[in-house]
């Protein structure tokens, strides 16, 4: 009996000789260096020296037995394992934060910016609504919403560059987090005057028509989806930079394309479109609004994600 009580007394002990050994301070310093993956400026945002940040990476590669960054142009570069640290290293550092006195998140006095991506043509749908939405509730804040989104928004949200993205595709690694918004309804537009085409319309005809869609070579293309077999590619006929320019092609010509409803019964009497339903394929679009997981216990966050989500509800 005695020999158990010792063994299992003598871990904690272990434990926390082994934490006391370790400089906490040094996570802040791999925090910074990650999201800046420079020596220099991540000094300068903790008001350190270079050579005191150099000295903290030295010594952080010792503690996770990592080289943890590498040089990489006129910057340097995070290992496998430093990504895989930043999530939990940051979580770990933001609870903390939360806890110290005045470090909570007043939407009324704070003068935080947040930077979200939407993804036409979300953008048309829901920016008036957020911009409205945070001048009302937090005056003082501001938030800065972009469409431009191509294939190094993983690293922009991972870093928090971004903090949100809104479109209607979720990520699937692991490490980011996706909410289901709200879902739409795609159908097919086309002009008013088109030959060949009927609320009747079926899958056979579908498959005859010349397309016009949103630049599928474009990362989280709204089109995307729905043109990954080769036959279908060779429908698309004509590819436009947002849905609307495509929706004004579609009117003065023969081709046809996918949008969301709301969006074509906004533009059916200022362009003389059609709007035929797709009985015969996944019509149901979900919009999503995704974050990385390292930014999910950040009470500014937490608040930004709150009034995202409630800013859909008026829809």
């Amino acid at each position: 009996m005695s020999d158990i009580i010792t063994e299992s007394s003598a871990k904690p002990a272990e434990f926390e000789t082994h934490l006391r050994n370790v400089d906490l301070n040094l996570l802040t310093v791999f925090d910074a260096v990650m999201q800046l993956q420079n020596i220099t400026r991540a000094a300068n945002m903790l008001g350190m020296s270079q050579p005191a940040v150099s000295n903290a990476v030295a010594r952080l590669k010792v503690m996770f037995n990592d080289d943890l960054f590498v040089r990489f142009g006129r910057g340097i570069q995070p290992t496998m394992r430093a990504r895989q640290l930043f999530g939990p290293v940051r979580q770990a550092l933001q609870l903390v934060m939360n806890e110290l006195p005045g470090a909570g998140f007043d939407p009324s006095i704070s003068m935080r910016q947040f930077n979200v991506a939407i993804c036409s043509p979300l953008d048309k749908r829901l920016t008036s609504q957020v911009l409205h939405a945070v001048d009302t509730l937090a005056s003082s804040v501001s938030i800065k919403l972009q469409t431009i989104v191509n294939d190094n928004i993983e690293h922009q949200l991972r870093y928090q560059n971004i903090e949100f993205m809104i479109s209607y595709r979720k990520f699937e690694r692991p490490d980011f987090c996706n909410e289901p918004l709200f879902n739409d309804e795609l159908v097919l537009v086309a002009a008013q005057n088109h030959p060949r085409i009927s609320p009747y319309m079926s899958d056979e005809k579908y498959l005859r028509e010349k397309h016009a869609v949103m630049m599928i070579d474009r990362f989280y293309s709204f089109s995307a989806p729905y043109y990954d077999d080769p036959e279908l590619q060779s429908l698309i006929a004509y590819q436009g930079t947002d849905l609307y320019s495509v929706m004004e092609v579609v009117s003065k010509t023969d081709m046809v394309a996918l949008v969301p409803r709301w969006l074509a019964q906004a533009n059916t009497g200022i362009l003389n479109l059609s709007v035929i339903p797709l009985p015969w394929m996944k019509n149901q679009l979900t919009c999503y609004l995704s974050w990385h997981e390292s930014s999910s216990k950040d009470r500014g966050n937490m608040w930004m994600k709150s009034l995202l989500s409630q800013c859909v509800l008026t829809l």
